[in-house]
């Protein structure tokens, strides 16, 4: 089995490395671990860490045989050491993407610096709108609802200093039908975000992302 890690990530027989940071049940991390089993996804999860140690998250980590680590203000209660363990650990287990799924808390200066441009997110909505502080989960969904709006979606984006401002890499659309409640309408976003979570790791993996300052160009297909 290829293992996380490498030198060269895109050797012929080198694994692009995904650091999972999660907080809750974890299901767009276990799409992940599915599509990475089944080879439909040309990367691995070298780590997953979480904020919560009984999170479903890290459970579903230790299931799949995958490093799970609890990595808080519990565990790092001093200014900053936290944010140290967290840039610490990604590196020693040899991360390449870091992916949030589901991660309630900002990152810090010292991760943010060591992954610049190379840790993604995903929103359950259409960023700029029903973004920033405080909007997550069944809250977007409610807003989106009570809006009025017509459309809605999922936006995988790259994280900077800042809640949900970070360049879009992808946007998927769907209609937001009349009848649609708060959870009907995130249950049809999150099949949207497996998806399209899945999408954007690959064209990380197969080298198409280029990121010049916030324009994110996705490079042709086509050898």
């Amino acid at each position: 089995m290829l293992q996380c890690g490498t030198a060269n990530p895109f050797g012929e027989n080198a694994a692009y490395c995904l650091g999972v940071l999660a907080s809750g049940g974890g299901t767009n991390l276990q799409a992940i671990l599915n599509r990475s089993a089944s080879g439909r996804l040309p990367a691995r999860v070298g780590v997953v860490i979480g904020n919560n140690s009984k999170s479903g998250a890290l459970v579903r980590a230790r299931r799949a045989g995958v490093p799970a680590i609890h990595l808080s203000g519990r565990t790092h209660p001093q200014p900053g050491s936290l944010d140290r363990a967290i840039s610490e650990t990604l590196r020693s287990h040899g991360v390449n993407l870091v992916v949030l799924a589901g991660y309630m808390k900002k990152l810090g200066p010292a991760t943010l610096e060591s992954y610049r441009n190379r840790i993604v997110n995903i929103h359950p909505a259409l960023l700029p709108a029903f973004g920033g502080k405080g909007m997550f989960g069944k809250r977007v969904h409610e807003a989106v609802v009570q809006s009025g709006a017509q459309v809605s979606g999922a936006t995988v984006h790259l994280v900077d200093e800042e809640y949900d401002t970070g360049p879009i890499i992808l946007q998927r659309r769907i209609r937001v039908a009349p009848e649609d409640t708060p959870d009907s309408l995130a249950g049809k976003v999150l099949a949207v975000e497996h998806e399209l979570y899945a999408e954007a790791i690959r064209l990380f993996a197969e080298g198409k992302i280029r990121v010049d300052g916030r324009n994110v160009r996705i490079l042709s297909e086509r050898r």
